[in-house]
C-alpha cells in the first residue's frame, strides 16, 4: 500500500468529496464509506461496464493533529488483463480487428492509470487548500529537552535556556511527507533517498 501524509488545512472530508466527484463518471463509480476522521473511497468499474475489463481501489484518508494520512490499497484489475489478452490474440490475427476494440484498450488503458490519476486528485486538492509534505507552522515548534519551552524550527538553542536543539530538528520526507530523523539515509514510509543536511 502507498501511503502519503499532508500536512496543513486538509480534512478526509475534503479528499472524499474530490476523489467521489471526479470518479462518478463514464465507467466508473465511485463512493464513500465512514465518516468524520477515518474515511474510505471506493472507486471500481460499473457493474454493467460494457467494454474494457473490471477494476476496483480503494483510498483509505485518515486525519491526526494538523494534516491526514492518505493510503491507496493494490488495485484489483478483474478482467482487465483478459480484456488486454483479447484486444492482443485478436489483432495478431487480424490487424483489422483493433477497430472493433479501441473501446476496450481506451477502457483498459484507463483502468491502468486509475491509482497515478487518484494520486493526482488528492494532490491538486491538496495544492488548493495550501497542504503539502511539509511540516505546517502549528507542528513546527520543538520542546527543549531541558526546561520543556516550546521554540521554532531551526532554532540551534533553546530561547528560554539556551541549551543545544540541534539533534531534536523534525524533518520530512520531500516525496510522501512521512516525518523523519535526520539522520536518516532513507524514508522509512515509502524508501526515498533523503538529502539530509548535517546540523
Amino acid at each position: 500500500m502507498d501511503q502519503r501524509i499532508y500536512h496543513g488545512n486538509i480534512t478526509p472530508v475534503d479528499v472524499a468529496l474530490s476523489l467521489t466527484a471526479h470518479f462518478n463518471r463514464g465507467n466508473l463509480r465511485a463512493q464513500q464509506i465512514g465518516s468524520g476522521p477515518k474515511i474510505m473511497v471506493q472507486i471500481a468499474s460499473s457493474a454493467e461496464v460494457s467494454s474494457g475489463g473490471q477494476t476496483a481501489l480503494t483510498v483509505f484518508v485518515q486525519a491526526f493533529e494538523d494534516g491526514i494520512s492518505i493510503q491507496v490499497g493494490q488495485q484489483t484489475w478483474m478482467g482487465v488483463a483478459a480484456s488486454l489478452g483479447v484486444t492482443a490474440f485478436q489483432v495478431l490475427h487480424n490487424p483489422f480487428a483493433l477497430i472493433d476494440r479501441l473501446d476496450d484498450l481506451a477502457q483498459d488503458i484507463e483502468s491502468l492509470q486509475l491509482t497515478d490519476e487518484v494520486w493526482k486528485v488528492i494532490e491538486d486538492t491538496a495544492m488548493v487548500l495550501g497542504s503539502t509534505h511539509q511540516l505546517s507552522e502549528k507542528l513546527r515548534r520543538l520542546e527543549c529537552e531541558y526546561c520543556g519551552t516550546a521554540n521554532p524550527v531551526g532554532e540551534p538553542r533553546c530561547i528560554a535556556c539556551g541549551a543545544p536543539l540541534g539533534q531534536t530538528q523534525p524533518s520530512t520526507c520531500p516525496k510522501c511527507g512521512y516525518v523523519v530523523n535526520r539522520t536518516e539515509k532513507k524514508c522509512p514510509n515509502c524508501g526515498a533517498v533523503l538529502y539530509t543536511t548535517p546540523l
